[in-house]
């Protein structure tokens, strides 16, 4: 499994209601674990700055994560990015392999 985080930003206006965001963010979930039941969450935040939210999750590959941010686009998401990810120390390991 690789590790993704998605970067989410909604329409402005769309955090203006705890009950509506709260349920909007179930339909959300719900839609994600039927289309992609093979990914694994590991965080969600909200963030202050240019993103709203912030999902960590795992998936089996690209072709998944970009099912992610596609349903999250569908949902109204105006921006939604998913980044692989991976561990500080893997990447010293691949460094090794690369590095002279």
């Amino acid at each position: 499994m690789t590790t993704f985080i998605l970067m989410t930003r909604l329409a402005p206006g769309s955090l203006h209601d705890a009950k509506a965001r709260r349920a909007m963010g179930k339909e959300w979930l719900t839609k994600v674990r039927t289309a992609c039941p093979e990914v694994q969450w590991l965080a969600h935040y909200a963030l202050l700055g240019p993103y709203d939210f912030m999902d960590i999750y795992d998936a089996p590959d690209v072709e998944t994560a970009h099912r992610v941010a596609l349903i999250s686009r569908s949902e109204g998401a105006v921006t939604a990015e998913s980044w692989p990810a991976m561990p500080y120390e893997r990447l010293l390991e691949v460094l090794e392999q690369v590095a002279p």
